[in-house]
């Protein structure tokens, strides 16, 4: 073979492990994206580019967390009612304690945290499967987002919170898309070439081999749904700077997109394979194409028909090109 084509190989090869994802999920986004394109008149353009952008921010960020849990074979339901728990819980510290914002902040992203640690404690310590006991958790985290107001949003925070979701920095982009584009970036350079990164991949592979190599299994477990609760409550104030109040209903159902964006970025769900490139990119499928099926003003309930099934393909594409 030419030594040419054995160098564009390589490096085709070197460009598509740096990003972490699989060609099936990466061409199944330029294919949509290509459709369309032909479709509608104003899919191909800055402007509904940059909105996308800001409807995926709080699933970029919930995502990146679910696939440090996906990673290890887990499973994190409770992330949507940990959403609503860190926002319920800024909102009263904040509007009705009188809690400076930022500190309110911080608060809540300490009691989802404690979500996070409790679900890693039962699932370590007392062996609850990972799916027993992040529903348990999310039952508990909704019933104290409801408890803090008896179910009463809160409206109102200052100018600049509000600001973070709406003013685009240079024209281009929110601070709040800033932010989710951070932390997956911090995600992707911790998994890839952090010791701590490879933890998590070989807890995935073999519980048990990696004991006998010296990790530390229980806690790098703990570890991962700490960090999914804290980035889901990270989510939760995003969101809630998006619409200037906070209410304990939020992130119903935001734990199946969460899911769906890792599963179909290509991570396996037993563990062991994956990457945060792939993620982004299941991120963007699922934008796309809700943006898209806006676009084409397809009903509400035909579309989460379609992205049932677009999810399922996904699953079963991944699956078959594994094996």
């Amino acid at each position: 073979m030419p030594a040419a084509v054995t160098e564009r190989k390589r490096t085709g090869g070197d460009l598509l492990a740096l990003i972490g994802g699989g060609t099936g999920p990466l061409v199944g986004l330029i294919l949509l994206c290509v459709f369309l394109s032909f479709s509608t008149t104003t899919f191909l353009s800055v402007r509904n580019a940059l909105n996308i952008l800001d409807q995926i921010t709080v699933l970029g960020i919930m995502a990146a967390g679910m696939s440090f849990v996906i990673l290890t074979g887990g499973i994190d339901l409770s992330v949507g009612s940990v959403l609503a728990l860190a926002m319920m819980v800024m909102g009263w510290l904040a509007n009705v304690v009188g809690l400076p914002l930022p500190l309110s902040v911080l608060a809540a992203l300490v009691a989802s945290g404690l979500c996070g640690l409790v679900s890693g404690l039962f699932i370590t310590a007392f062996k609850v499967p990972p799916f027993i006991a992040t529903l348990a958790m999310m039952s508990i985290a909704r019933g104290l987002a409801n408890m803090i107001t008896d179910g009463q949003q809160i409206v109102g925070f200052p100018d600049w919170f509000m600001s973070l979701a709406i003013e685009r920095q240079f024209g281009v982009l929110t601070a709040t898309v800033a932010l989710m584009l951070g932390v997956i970036a911090l995600s992707w350079l911790f998994l890839r070439y952090r010791a701590g990164g490879r933890m998590v991949y070989a807890v995935g592979g073999s519980p048990e081999v990696a004991r006998l190599a010296g990790i530390d299994v229980r806690y790098v477990t703990v570890s991962v749904y700490v960090l999914a609760a804290v980035l889901a409550g990270l989510a939760g104030i995003v969101l809630a700077a998006r619409l200037d109040s906070v209410q304990p209903s939020s992130g119903l159902g935001y734990e199946l997109d969460t899911i769906a964006a890792v599963v179909i970025g290509g991570t396996s769900l037993s563990g062991g394979a994956g990457s945060i490139g792939g993620t982004l990119i299941g991120i963007l499928i699922i934008g796309v194409l809700r943006n898209g099926l806006n676009l084409l003003n397809v009903s509400p309930f035909l579309q989460q028909v379609i992205i049932g099934v677009v999810i399922a393909l996904a699953v079963a594409a991944e699956t078959f090109r594994r094996k």
